[in-house]
This record gives structure tokens, C-alpha cells and sequence, in this order.
């Protein structure tokens, strides 16, 4: 029986195994500040799996001069990134498998049909809010890691599990890693693509554009400016821009996205009494960043951009708009689709599920630009799971993706990292000693991890 066989055998043996950990990390309500319970759930599992563990709380007063760094908080007390190193045999390429545990708030209780951390399992589905954002991801990544020690392969390149905090607001936690000197050859992260492969991420950034007025009672309006009503104007033009910007996005992997980098305005607040003229109107939103597009050039875009409303209106050149950046921010990210980590995670999907590879650009924003920008190490975006439920109420994942993803990344790992010379181990047959020997003989390029992954030097978490 063939090592790819043997690894869908296990897969099925260990179904329930696998559901039972789903359902276990989903029953924590692992928001922002409440991590703690999931991530020692999960530095549990990676000492069981025998891998060399680091789990500490990020330093905020580090972080927080780190010129990417964002957060609403800058002390981690009780939110701890968790790691988990597979010391490969030598001679290959290492990979960082990468996923949060932060999920955001569940709403309105509601419009769920059953309370939101259940971890219910209905028709093939497990429901509760994390399932589909990311959890099912991580347990994909644990279940490919355990598969292969069960079956006694050892790779030749390092992996580098990373359990993180923080990505729903901006990554300070994948930050940690890459500050703490976390890197590797290559990256993936088992984000709810519907299990597509994203080689590409748009980035994004908070804006808000106060917008100015002249308060007067509202009986004689006309001595006044409202600036609710300047306001509409500056929505209008702001969304002018939103189409100039994507006017020059030609990728084909945005292909059928209608707005591959859209600008939202999310809020809007202003005026203080029915009576009288409103001075003051505050409003919020988010900007898309193309992939190989930087951060400070969306900023200038939006600044020139502002800057025309006075051709529009004479009241700005008076009262101009201001302009604020604030709140979470994603760094875009870009890997060429020709990247050879790309073909293997395209063919191991097409291996195991027997449908072509779709590769898209994402249309939002993960952890994998931090990666990919500032430890260079190239990310892609693949995993079980759709945002059609992420963040929704009734979120769940199709439990049948998430262990084809754990055979996917499984596959993946052996051709990427290598895989040593075969050793007898209990369970592990002839045909699964030739297949490791297969695996062995593939000529694997880039620099041993090991020389990569960081010493473990500080204290777990008491």
C-alpha cells in the first residue's frame, strides 16, 4: 500500500480523534484577551506529539515600537503564542504552518440555532464560532503532523508549528513570532479559502475622515453648512476612488472579483441635536491594498484623493477633510504563482480529491503578508472552510474538507521537506518503508531549518 493510501487509512481511523479535538478548541470562547485555555490546548497536543514546545506571552513594550505592530492592547497577561518544532533528519527545506486561535465575538445570540460555542455536529458539519475561522485549519495542520509520526515518516527539513493570538485584529501575535526570529523556506496558512489556493492577499487599513461643517439653528438652516450634507459628498468621492484604484488591477488571479480592492465605509456618526445644524461628521472605514502594493502608497492615493474635493466643492478648500489612520491594519502579500510550493500543494490537491487546483488572489487579508514581507518567508493561503460562515452566526466546516486539507498538508510536508531514510516503526509496513524510500531519493533544495528555527530560551507559561 502506497504512503499516500496509508496516510487516507489513518485519516479515516482517526476521524472521530479528530472531530473530538475540533469540538474541544471550538467549545473555547477564545476571543481577544480569553486565549489562553486554546492555546494550552494546543501546546498540549505538541507535547504529545513530542515536538520541542515554546509557549510565552508576546512583550508589549517590544512590540509596540515595531513600526507593523497594531493591537487595541499592548499587555498579553493570559493571551500566549504557542510554537512547536519538528526537528527534521537534515538536508531539506523547512516550512512554518501557521494559525490563530482568536476568533471574533459571536453577536446576536439570537440568530444562532444553538448556542455559539457548541461544537455541534449536524449532517457533516460542526457548528460554532471559530469552526470555519480558523480552527478547523489548525486542527488540519496537527492531524497531517500526527499522521506522519504515526506512520514513522521523518522529513528532512524542520517544521515550525505556530499556534497564534491576535490575527482578527491586525497580527500582533504572528509579529511576536517573526520578532522572537521565527522563520523558514517557505509558509502556510490553512485560513478558510473553501480550499482554494491564494498566492496572493490584498492588504488593508483603517481610515477615518472627519468632515467639517457650520452649526445654525435649524429653523434657518441656510446660515449655516451641515456637514452631513458634505459628507454624502465625500462618500460619493471617496468611492470614485475606490474605482480608479481598481481600474489598474489586471491580475488574472482577481478574475471574477468585482472589487479585487474595495474601500468600505463602515460607520459614520455626526450632529448632536435634531434643531440645529450638524458641524461635525465623523466617518470610519477600511481600504483594500493590492498585493504588491505597499501601505504608505494606499496612504498617499487617499491623501492626493482628498485633496480634489475642493475641486468639487469650494466649502473644502476652506474646510478641508481630515484625515486619521488608525486601528488594524494587514500587510499585503505576494508569491509568485510559479513558486514550487504552489505546484505541490496543487498537485497534492488535485492527488487527494481528484478536482483541479483553483488558484485566486484573497480577498482579504491574513497573517501571511507579516510572513511573507518582513521574515521572508514566502506564504501561501490554503484551507478547509469558507468565509460565506466565517464570522457569520452558524458558523461551522464541512468535516470532510477538513481532513482532506490534513491529508493535502500531509503530502505536501514530505515533498517540501524531504523525507529521511526510512526506519521500522510499529504499524509501518513494506510498501510504506519503499514509499519513504521513494521520498528520499527526491532532490530537495534551500537551507536546513534547523540553522532557522530559534533556540527555545524562555520560561512556559506558569
Amino acid at each position: 500500500m502506497s504512503l499516500k493510501a496509508q496516510i487516507h487509512e489513518w485519516m479515516v481511523r482517526h476521524r472521530e480523534e479528530g472531530i473530538q479535538l475540533l469540538q474541544n478548541l471550538v467549545r473555547i470562547a477564545s476571543t481577544q484577551g480569553n486565549e489562553q485555555d486554546a492555546q494550552l490546548l494546543m501546546a498540549g497536543k505538541l507535547f504529545e506529539l513530542n515536538l520541542d514546545v515554546d509557549l510565552w506571552e508576546p512583550d508589549g513594550a517590544v512590540l509596540e515600537k515595531h513600526p507593523y505592530f497594531y493591537s487595541p492592547r499592548t499587555r498579553f497577561t493570559g493571551s500566549p503564542n504557542v510554537v512547536g518544532v519538528m526537528k527534521g533528519e537534515g538536508g531539506g527545506r523547512s516550512i512554518i504552518l501557521n494559525g490563530h486561535v482568536d476568533v471574533v465575538p459571536e453577536g446576536d445570540l439570537l440568530q444562532w440555532r444553538s448556542q455559539p460555542y457548541s461544537g455541534e455536529v449536524l449532517d457533516g458539519k460542526l457548528y460554532g464560532r471559530g469552526a470555519s475561522d480558523m480552527k478547523g485549519g489548525n486542527v488540519s495542520m496537527l492531524l497531517a503532523l500526527e499522521a506522519l509520526q504515526g506512520l514513522g515518516v521523518r522529513l528532512k527539513g524542520d517544521v515550525i508549528f505556530q499556534s497564534v493570538i491576535e490575527e482578527e485584529s491586525g497580527g500582533a501575535g504572528t509579529l511576536a513570532m517573526i520578532v522572537k526570529g521565527y522563520k523558514a523556506d517557505a509558509a502556510l496558512i490553512p485560513e478558510p479559502t473553501n480550499m482554494r489556493i491564494f498566492p496572493k492577499q490584498q492588504g488593508s487599513m483603517w481610515f477615518r475622515l472627519v468632515v467639517k461643517g457650520r452649526s445654525a439653528h435649524g429653523g434657518t438652516r441656510y446660515e449655516g453648512v451641515s456637514a452631513i450634507e458634505k459628507s454624502m459628498l465625500v462618500v460619493a468621492h471617496v468611492l470614485e476612488l475606490e474605482q480608479v484604484r481598481n481600474a489598474g488591477i489586471s491580475d488574472p488571479l482577481f478574475e471574477g472579483n468585482p472589487i479585487p480592492i474595495p474601500i468600505n465605509i463602515g460607520t459614520i456618526g455626526g450632529g448632536n441635536w435634531p434643531s440645529s445644524v450638524p458641524d461635525t461628521v465623523t466617518l470610519e472605514g477600511r481600504i483594500g491594498v493590492a498585493p504588491e502594493e505597499s501601505l504608505e502608497h494606499a496612504k498617499e492615493d487617499m491623501v492626493r484623493w482628498l485633496e480634489l474635493l475642493e475641486t468639487k466643492d469650494d466649502w473644502f478648500r476652506e474646510s478641508p477633510v481630515e484625515l486619521q489612520w488608525f486601528g488594524a491594519r494587514w500587510v499585503p502579500g505576494s508569491v509568485d504563482p510559479a513558486h514550487e510550493l504552489i505546484r505541490i500543494v496543487s498537485e497534492q490537491y488535485t492527488g487527494v480529491t481528484s478536482r483541479p487546483a483553483v488558484l485566486e488572489a484573497s480577498p482579504w487579508g491574513t497573517d501571511g503578508g507579516l510572513l511573507t514581507v518582513l521574515a521572508d518567508t514566502p506564504c501561501i493561503v490554503f484551507g478547509p472552510g469558507s468565509t460565506a460562515t466565517a464570522h457569520h452566526p452558524n458558523e461551522h466546516i464541512e468535516l470532510d474538507a477538513m481532513f482532506e486539507a490534513a491529508e493535502v498538508i500531509a503530502l505536501t510536508l514530505m515533498e517540501w521537506c524531504g523525507v529521511a531514510e526510512p526506519v521500522e516503526a510499529e504499524g509501518k509496513d513494506a510498501a510504506t518503508a519503499e514509499a519513504a524510500e521513494a521520498g528520499s531519493n527526491q532532490e530537495q533544495g534551500g537551507q536546513d531549518a534547523g540553522e532557522l528555527s530559534p533556540s527555545n530560551e524562555h520560561d512556559a507559561l506558569a
